[in-house]
């Protein structure tokens, strides 16, 4: 026998330490287990740079299609609104207006498709192993903010040909991008959540988004809104962020202080009610799925 190996027998009878995981439900708890998140952001990653390859594979003109969304509805909407309709912007060349509003407008309505139909789209990872289910919907909405990024350098690129300057207001900038993401995440855990049970909302999630469009200041200025109507109006929480925008790019005159706060607190409201009715349904997401 070779004295540098030790007998069978030994071998068969020393015990084998197996990591025990325990996986408990959270059904009755409210919170987000922001140190789950971050163990598993590597799967955040993976999804998110996925969502981006998959939306321009086999596509022609490929990420150029970040671009051309926004400036031809600029371009329509300057002919339209601006040209005919002689609609006010507020002292703002009506291009860089609309355009400056499209740009978190769009970040948004990509954001919020996605991360509402993102369950059910990747059913087959959720039937089969374990991860916060919430890395899911929150892929998706990060998936967006590369268009988002393009467009911008085309919205500084008209700054330059209008001669318009930014001013100290742009600041407040990234506030309002995780403000915009933050509406779109919030509504997306309501959305996806309700897909999973009832596959009306990915019929009914197009014309949803089509009137709140129309519902979102992005063609129109917000000064347009009778006085008695802006609070009601500020309910909207796409109002303060667009206004928003054009606050901090293209120093409107326009007071967005209290529409951004609505804002924000809707969101918030939206998030935390959002937060908790995800985690409720996160057990039977594998078995409805």
């Amino acid at each position: 026998m070779n004295p540098k190996f030790p007998p069978a027998s030994n071998l068969q009878s020393r015990p084998i330490d197996i990591p025990e995981i325990t996986i408990n439900s959270r059904k009755k708890t409210i919170g987000l287990d922001l140190n789950e998140l971050w163990h598993y952001r590597d799967l955040i990653y993976f999804l998110t740079w996925r969502d981006i390859k998959v939306r321009y594979k086999q596509t022609l003109l490929g990420a150029a299609w970040a671009i051309l969304q926004p400036l031809l509805t600029m371009v329509l909407f300057s002919v339209i609104f601006g040209y005919l309709a002689k609609l006010p912007s507020d002292g703002i060349p009506y291009p860089v207006f609309t355009f400056t509003a499209l740009l978190p407008w769009q970040l948004f309505a990509y954001a919020l498709t996605q991360s509402s139909v993102s369950l059910v789209a990747d059913q087959n990872l959720i039937s089969k192993i374990y991860f916060p289910r919430l890395v899911i919907p929150v892929s998706s909405v990060l998936a967006g903010i590369l268009d988002f990024i393009i467009a911008f350098a085309v919205l500084l690129g008209m700054f330059l040909i209008f001669r318009i300057q930014l001013t100290i207001k742009i600041l407040a900038l990234p506030f309002l991008i995780i403000l915009a993401v933050f509406t779109a995440l919030a509504l997306g855990l309501w959305l996806s959540a309700l897909n999973v049970k009832y596959r009306d909302v990915r019929y009914a999630l197009p014309f949803i988004t089509q009137l709140w469009f129309f519902a979102t200041p992005i063609a129109y200025s917000s000064s347009l809104i009778p006085e008695q109507w802006q609070l009601l109006y500020s309910l909207n929480p796409m109002t303060g962020v667009v206004e928003g925008f054009r606050w901090a790019l293209l120093d409107t005159p326009n007071s967005v202080g209290p529409m951004v706060f609505v804002s924000t607190c809707i969101v918030i409201l939206l998030l935390v009610g959002g937060l908790i009715y995800f985690q409720r349904m996160e057990d039977e997401f594998a078995d409805l799925i």
